[in-house]
Order: structure tokens, then sequence, then C-alpha cells
């Protein structure tokens, strides 16, 4: 279960990045990547803008376009919280990424078994076009 929450906290770290010239710039597609219990895990995160409100949706191999919630962007600072689903459980994921051109780093959090986990995760930008 542990692998679980932390694959899901990480995955949801990695929608979120992208610095351009000093303002961050989290729009797009974003390759994810982040380790659980010593297995390489990855995920798929996009985000786009509508307005002046950012939405997004988090995929994961055996979860698909999962709505982020509360998405939020100070500075090059990303935040928001998805909920990842696995094995008919469900682990409210919280991410903090900082974003750095086409690049970014951060922590995702849950709540698991009455312990607090946090994961590292990191992600790219895909390039457009491609």
């Amino acid at each position: 279960m542990k692998a679980i929450l932390s694959a899901a906290l990480v995955v949801g770290l990695c929608g979120l990045a992208g610095a351009q010239g000093g303002k961050a710039d989290p729009v797009g597609t974003w390759n994810c990547e982040y380790e659980i219990g010593g297995q390489k895990r990855m995920s798929t995160m996009t985000i786009e803008k509508d307005g002046d409100k950012l939405t997004g949706t988090m995929s994961w191999p055996d979860q698909k376009a999962e709505k982020l919630k509360d998405l939020k962007l100070k500075a090059s600072t990303l935040t928001f919280s998805a909920v990842r689903k696995f094995m008919d459980n469900e682990f409210p994921l919280d991410f903090t990424l900082t974003i750095d051109g086409d690049k970014f780093k951060g922590k995702a959090a849950s709540d698991f078994g009455g312990n607090k986990q946090e994961f590292d995760i990191e992600g790219k930008r895909e390039k457009k076009g491609k």
C-alpha cells in the first residue's frame, strides 16, 4: 500500500512545471517520473488555461484523466490535489511543484494509514508539435 500511495503522489507532482522569462508557465503536457519501493513509475499530467483559471488532469497507466483540484500558481510554485485510485482504494494526494522552464521538481504528500508520507517527483514538458 505504501508503494501505491507513493506512486500516486509522485505522479500527481509531475503535471506541474514550466517557467519562461521569470514567470512560470505550467500549461502543457508533462511526463512525470517518481520512485516507489525502488521501482520507477511514470505518469502524464496535462495543464490548460481557461482565461485566468488553470485546469488539468493526471493519468497513470491504470487510471486515465483524473481531474486536478485547487490548481494554484504563485511565481514558480504550482500546487494542486488529485485522487489516486488503486485496487479499490482512493488516496488523496497534495502536490507542490517548482517549475523551472520545461522541467519541474517537487513533492507529493498523502495520509496513508494514519501516517503522512511524502514523495519526490520530477517532470519534463513535452515539446509542442511532437
